[in-house]
Formats: structure tokens, C-alpha cells, sequence
């Protein structure tokens, strides 16, 4: 039962965070003219480290491929996770992530992701995954964020079931 209200939780957890930015919530928004404008603000580095976890239920190794990179507000970053799926049996995953401390979430920025997406591995199979970010610049400027040299990107993957449908947005439809 505590599985599969965890795994129900996703996509209201999901719809919370695309609702409310918090936990640095995909923006479907991304400008594009804003990024390729940034400007580096080489006073302000940040280093981003990188967790990843599994339900009690999910059988892949998850992990991520580097343990932190610093990255400045104004400038892109890409890290890589890697999944291996050690059983022989094809296995789907979706995974939820946040960010920490949650008042930074507002301004980390996912270009590109494989979160909220269902990710299938067959027997054996390993994969990287991609994530591509910028730190906002507004980051340097907000008085509460300050104080803050380091942001955790987290990542769990929960075994998604054949049966179970996730509500999507509007505007992740295409």
C-alpha cells in the first residue's frame, strides 16, 4: 500500500511543483532569448552536487555521473545520471527530483530533463540521461539567497506499473 501511494504521489507532486516553481520545477516558459543573453556572474559560484536514489521497489542502479560540478548564476551547465536495469526483465521507470535548499528551487532552471518521464530498460540495459540547467541570474541579486554556495539536485526513480495513467497537464501535451 505505502508503494503505491509513493508512487501515486508522483504526479501530484508533479502538477504541485509545475503549479508553484517550487523545487525548481521544469518551466515550460524556458526564453529562450533570456539564456542565450546571461551573462556569467563569475563572483557568485555555485557548486551543484548531484544525489539519486531508488524506491524500496525499483530494482535499476541509479546514480549520477559526477559527484558536483560549480557552475556560475548566468551561465548553462549539463550533467549526466546513468540508470542500469540488472534484472532480466524490461523495467519502467519515472523519476521525481527536487531541489535543495528549496528556496533556490525558484531559480534553478531545467532546460532539459528526464524527470516526470517514463524511462523503460530492458534486461541488462544501461543508459545516460541528461540534464541541462542554468542557474538564474536573479539568484545573485535575491538577499535571501546570499548565503547560499551550494544547491543539491536530487533525483528517485519509482518502477512505473503498465496500468496506471499519469494526468498530464495541458501544456505538456503536444
Amino acid at each position: 500500500m505505502v508503494v503505491g501511494l509513493s508512487y501515486a504521489a508522483v504526479p501530484m507532486y508533479r502538477i504541485f511543483c509545475q503549479a508553484t516553481s517550487y523545487g525548481g520545477e521544469i518551466s515550460r516558459d524556458i526564453d529562450s532569448d533570456k539564456v542565450e543573453k546571461m551573462k556569467p556572474i563569475a563572483h557568485r559560484q555555485i557548486k551543484i552536487q548531484f544525489n539519486a536514489d531508488t524506491s524500496s521497489n525499483m530494482q535499476w542502479n541509479f546514480k549520477p555521473q559526477q559527484r558536483e560540478i560549480v557552475v556560475m548564476p548566468g551561465d548553462t551547465a549539463l550533467a549526466f545520471y546513468t540508470a542500469t536495469n540488472p534484472t532480466d526483465k524490461p523495467v519502467v521507470g519515472i523519476s521525481t527530483y527536487n531541489v535543495v535548499p528549496f528556496d533556490a528551487g525558484q531559480y534553478f532552471n531545467k532546460i532539459q530533463c528526464f524527470c516526470f518521464e517514463e524511462q523503460r530498460l530492458n534486461p541488462h540495459e544501461q543508459v545516460d540521461m541528461p540534464v541541462f540547467f542554468y542557474i538564474d541570474p536573479d539568484f545573485a541579486e535575491d538577499p535571501k539567497m546570499e548565503n547560499v554556495t551550494e544547491i543539491i539536485l536530487s533525483y528517485t526513480f519509482f518502477e512505473a506499473k503498465d496500468d496506471f495513467q499519469l494526468p498530464v497537464p495541458a501544456y505538456y501535451r503536444k
